[in-house]
């Protein structure tokens, strides 16, 4: 047990005295998760309210594959995309594989199927009733999506917050496309799986208090709007 207070004790020494390497690490992890679930909401948040209130042949058989794909395993994310990106991929010209850029890719398309699947399951749900309403008022398609998700805002940044969380605290999909380099690719979960396989406990746990964190100061922003 003592080895695990002094460990709680390091931790708190490192983020009290902003250690610089701990910073960049947290840094680097918001910039990545952020923009990731950034991209993802702008392609998928429309999408789903379209393919939700959509009467399409077949639709049954699109939410079981869509929901499936909302627990799509981060590593075979990692793996999809490290294959595309290698040097003897198609995208392999690009040059982005062990780059920042290379894990806002994977992430970005592991959050796409689970803010996609939620949004959809949403406008399903709840959304015909407001299309009802807009086709009264001669509403476009276009603004009959827009209008549902103003009205289904609440709910659907909940899911975009869930999206988040997902987003930061995955490893296998970020291990696999950025090699966990540091100072250049290393974030927090990496640094927290790594430190723990060299039995260096305190930068692990300090990183896992700021993971803690950043995730209830997301959701608390979120609920508070809410509430």
């Amino acid at each position: 047990m003592d080895y695990i207070l002094q460990g709680f004790k390091e931790a708190i020494k490192l983020l009290v005295s902003l250690d610089k390497e701990v910073l960049r690490i947290v840094l680097l992890s918001i910039i990545v998760s952020t923009s990731a679930t950034i991209l993802a909401s702008i392609l998928s948040i429309p999408l789903g309210v379209y393919l939700g209130i959509k009467r399409f042949k077949g639709k049954r058989l699109f939410s079981r594959i869509i929901y499936t794909m909302m627990s799509i395993p981060s590593v075979v994310v990692g793996l999809i995309v490290a294959i595309l990106l290698s040097r003897r991929g198609p995208l392999g010209y690009l040059d982005l594989l062990y780059t920042k850029n290379a894990m806002i890719i994977a992430q970005t398309l592991l959050v796409i199927p689970l803010i996609l699947g939620l949004t959809y399951g949403l406008a399903k749900s709840r959304g015909n009733a407001i299309e009802k309403v807009a086709f009264t008022l001669g509403a476009s398609k276009w603004d009959t999506i827009i209008l549902i998700i103003r009205e289904l805002k609440a709910d659907i940044l909940v899911n975009v917050a869930t999206a988040f969380s997902r987003a930061i605290s995955e490893v296998g999909a970020v291990m696999i496309v950025g090699g966990n380099i540091k100072g250049h690719t290393r974030v927090i979960t990496t640094t927290i799986s790594m430190m723990n396989s060299m039995g260096d406990y305190p930068m692990a746990i300090a990183l896992g208090i700021v993971l803690l964190l950043i995730s209830f100061v997301i959701h608390s922003i979120i609920y508070s709007y809410n509430e």
